[in-house]
């Protein structure tokens, strides 16, 4: 049956970063090794090409190949650690990886033990990441472990890039982020740099240390003279307005909050250099399923429907707020009481005062109070046979 029948692309949709974060970083380390050996071979090159220059003799000849061979084993030394603790496990991530997602590609049918199976794992994979991106490691590794998934989920890329925004974070006591240079300059697309630099400038003057300021504005601001130069100089007024200025323009550069906008900044640009969505995948999936029941009437108190999970303020309604509404090309009418659809095998039953309810509500309330049935949303009460059936066109 069709019902029945897998839907293939429309899982794959959000399986995309699950299989591009290990060839994002293969493809890191890779071109790590092709620095190394472009470097080193450079070095060779003009070393050769002295020695054949020179033509040294003896004891000369012997150091000179000695060192030509030492820097040949170091290359070697470090291509091999990168292969064994680097590009291995990257290649070994991949092909676990798109093993699973064949297995997922073989299955025809809903009702098969593999497809439970499989989307049992794939539920567990989301969950972890969701835990990791809200700081919920132990959780994480929990779930992991208990599900046998380490190799299918980010553990220790989650780890490493909160470990970096927590040395964002501690940058607020003014502690130089040097550490985080190289992420910095892995992303050059982004304005992260200049405000982190930015921000360090304005912890060195709030702190009174103007000398020191002077000189890290010289040693880091000069690059964005060119395309930063209006902020720059607002920063350069810092020198000469302290944190307890009315100025808006510089209170707005003391102000401690900036720090919540550097670690969005950061997940952001992380996220973006790791191939990883902005939002969990969980939340993705969610998202999904809301907007195609998202309708006025789930944030209307008087007609919200107990079964739909985006009339669930306080649950999963709160993501549904950030959805579009749904859009259907034939309206389904759903009963407020019961929560069914009404259908010609459930009809419904208008009030004389205009609500409409399904007949097997109805008749169950009627069942109970004698005869009697009450709108639950105006308390008008009459007798079962007072209702008239409502037919749609």
């Amino acid at each position: 049956m069709d019902v029945l029948k897998v839907n293939h692309d429309g899982a794959l949709m959000f399986e995309k970063p699950f299989v591009q974060v290990p060839h994002e970083q293969f493809r890191k380390f890779f071109k790590t090794s092709q620095r190394h050996i472009e470097r080193d071979f450079s070095a060779l090159q003009k070393e050769s090409n002295e020695a054949v220059k020179s033509q040294p003799q003896g004891a000369s000849a012997a150091k000179l190949i000695d060192a030509m061979i030492s820097r040949v084993e170091g290359l070697k030394r470090k291509l091999s650690e990168l292969q064994t603790n680097n590009v291995t496990p990257s290649h070994a991530a991949m092909r676990r990886r798109l093993n699973h997602l064949a297995a997922f590609e073989a299955l025809t049918s809903t009702d098969q033990p593999q497809f439970s199976d499989w989307a049992d794992t794939r539920l567990d994979r989301w969950l972890v990441d969701w835990s990791l991106r809200n700081g919920k490691e132990r959780t994480a590794k929990c779930i992991a472990h208990a599900k046998g998934i380490e190799n299918l989920v980010e553990i220790d890329l989650q780890n490493k890039t909160a470990l970096t925004k927590m040395k964002v974070r501690s940058a607020s006591a003014y502690h130089p982020t040097g550490s985080a240079d190289d992420f910095l300059h892995a992303s050059q697309q982004s304005s992260l740099e200049f405000d982190l630099r930015q921000q360090e400038f304005v912890e060195l003057v709030r702190a009174d240390k103007s000398a020191e300021a002077m000189a890290y504005a010289r040693k880091y601001f000069s690059p964005y003279l060119d395309t930063h130069s209006k902020e720059v100089t607002h920063c350069m007024g810092l020198l000469a307005c302290g944190p307890d200025t009315l100025l808006r323009q510089y209170q707005r550069l003391y102000d401690p909050s900036r720090w919540k906008h550097l670690i969005q900044l950061f997940r952001a640009v992380s996220y973006s250099l790791n191939s990883l969505p902005t939002e969990p995948t969980l939340n993705l999936a969610l998202f999904a399923g809301l907007a195609s029941l998202k309708l006025p009437s789930c944030y209307d108190s008087q007609s919200k429907n107990i079964d739909c999970p985006v009339c669930d303020g306080r649950g999963l309604g709160v993501l549904g707020e950030t959805v579009p509404l749904s859009h259907h090309v034939n309206s389904t009418i759903v009963c407020h009481i019961s929560g069914r659809i009404m259908n010609e095998n459930n009809p419904p039953m208008c009030f004389p005062n205009g609500y409409v309810y399904s007949e097997e509500a109805l008749r169950a309330m009627a069942a109970r109070n004698e005869g009697t049935v009450v709108c639950p949303r105006s308390g008008y009460s009459c007798h079962l046979s007072q209702l008239r059936k409502v037919y749609i066109t």
